[in-house]
């Protein structure tokens, strides 16, 4: 249900009274018709710290630890390529970039069930079912003989994976305020730095460790899955539906974390779908843009999968390839924090601050495009530059959790970046063939950059000019207010502002 509402007419809240809490109210500003108004809200301040501060010390950590768990099953290929995967499976230079691309095919197959299902069944459950599968397939990677099998079975732990990213932007839509979302995403995203650093150590040690019976990267695979298979079931088990019900709060936080939440008008993880806000998601040009951020986001990200053979084969062994690579994942965990600082400070800024992170990515791959194979340190620091993605990953991300409300609508423009971020990725790799410099993929990779400085310029514009659209429209005419918690969407709801 909604009210008309102009700048004549604004309706202040009752707060209910809770027997034994303190009875102070916390301020907070509330956009009421292009006016910032101060408004009297039922929990204190305190309250309000309490429960992220909860919130951060459960929720959080779940998130990182299963985007840890699938930023290490992906990375996995490129460790296990320098330790004998290429030739115990007899693997061309095709059918190893073959062997990164069907990994999203079956990513993609997998999103038009999945962002049905995403809607129709508790998210939390879901999620976590589809967690203990992908460790089960991923240490099924240890048993192939040739390509044909391990390149099913990388179709298949794709298509099982293809749930986690979507869902984890909106479980952070879900939990946290919209000014919180930048820190939040970068949090989860910097999993990706960590697996790197975390999983070039292991393959040395692995490596090292010549009593196995297996190839080092058969037991590769097997630790993996089992890693997240374990993680699998804590998540199932620990990770609540949302915050009403939350085991970790108390009656009375529960009921402020519903609260919080709802200053934002955000509908929650419901269990419905809405043919109206599908035909909305496709109609919106903000959603294409964001398809566009997928796409665009991960044709440079084969630089990552194919890193270290640039390193093993501009002369280094393999172990020293991994000592050399794992230095990249401080440098991708840098920069996504220098992305966070920028959206903590600049909060409405997030498209710039991402126009600006491009700048490392490439010059990094201009530095491998001009820098002699015989450079040595210079094409190492050069491929740390080139993979640097994630910060851009992560910011681009919680744009999408920021500005896209009703839980049908925020299914479908989720699950269309990751479209875009699988046909990416399914492309992308067919164009590094030619080792050691890899030109036309190198090239690729300058393209997508300069392409995504376009169309996030783009984005900026379409939000920009839609926020002072409505501030207009307040001005001078009625416009409904939803009930807060409402599903309805962004186009609806003519109240909610954009993140620029």
């Amino acid at each position: 249900m909604s009210t008309p509402v102009s700048k004549e007419s604004v309706m202040e809240s009752q707060p209910e009274k809770h027997t034994g809490q303190d009875e102070s109210r916390s301020l907070d500003k509330e956009l009421v018709n292009g006016d910032i108004i101060e408004a009297r809200l039922p929990y204190t301040a305190e309250e309000e710290r309490a429960v992220r501060r909860k919130t951060d010390l459960v929720i959080l950590p779940l998130l990182c630890m299963v985007f840890f768990l699938q930023y290490l099953d992906k990375q996995s290929l490129s460790y296990a390529s320098v330790f004998g995967l290429l030739t115990d499976l007899n693997l061309t230079s095709n059918q190893y970039s073959w062997c990164s691309s069907i990994f999203y095919i079956g990513q993609l197959v997998s999103e038009y069930p999945f962002i049905y299902l995403m809607s129709r069944l508790p998210l939390a459950r879901f999620v976590g079912v589809t967690i203990v599968i992908w460790g089960g397939v991923c240490m099924c990677l240890a048993a192939p003989k040739n390509y044909a099998g391990f390149a099913a079975v990388r179709f298949l732990l794709g298509f099982c994976e293809g749930a986690v990213s979507p869902a984890f932007v909106t479980m952070t839509s879900i939990w946290y305020r919209k000014d919180e979302h930048a820190l939040r995403v970068g949090a989860w995203i910097t999993m990706n730095g960590l697996a790197q650093i975390i999983g070039a150590l292991l393959m040395y040690g692995i490596g090292k460790n010549s009593a196995l019976a297996l190839a080092p990267w058969r037991a590769l695979f097997i630790i993996c899955g089992a890693l997240t298979f374990a993680g699998g079931i804590v998540f199932f088990f620990a990770m609540p539906s949302g915050p009403d019900k939350a085991w970790f709060l108390t009656e009375r936080e529960r009921e402020v974390a519903t609260l919080r939440l709802a200053k934002d008008h955000d509908g929650g993880d419901k269990t419905n779908w809405s043919n109206k806000q599908l035909y909305e998601a496709l109609t919106d040009v903000k959603s294409w843009l964001v398809f566009a951020f997928g796409v665009l986001v991960t044709m440079p990200s084969p630089v990552l999968t194919f890193a270290s053979l640039v390193i093993k084969n501009i002369g280094y062994n393999k172990f020293q390839t991994m000592l050399y690579g794992a230095p990249s994942g401080a440098v991708q965990i840098f920069f996504i924090w220098v992305g966070v600082l920028g959206c903590f400070l600049w909060p409405n800024r997030r498209s710039l601050i991402v126009m600006i992170l491009i700048i490392v990515p490439l010059v990094g791959n201009i530095l491998l495009l001009k820098l002699s194979v015989s450079a040595g340190w210079g094409m190492i620091v050069a491929s740390w530059l080139a993979s640097v993605i994630s910060d851009v990953f992560s910011i681009t991300l919680s744009l999408s959790a920021s500005n896209v409300k009703g839980n049908t609508k925020r299914s479908v423009v989720n699950t269309m970046y990751f479209i875009g971020y699988s046909a990416g990725c399914i492309g992308a790799p067919q164009l590094w063939k030619h080792s050691p410099r890899y030109i036309s993929g190198v090239i690729t990779d300058l393209v997508a950059w300069v392409l995504l400085l376009i169309v996030m310029a783009w984005y900026w514009y379409s939000c920009s000019s839609e926020n002072k659209r409505r501030d207009q429209l307040m001005e001078t005419e009625e416009v409904p207010v939803f009930e807060k918690g409402a599903d309805v969407t962004d186009g609806e709801d003519l109240t909610f502002r954009y993140t620029c």
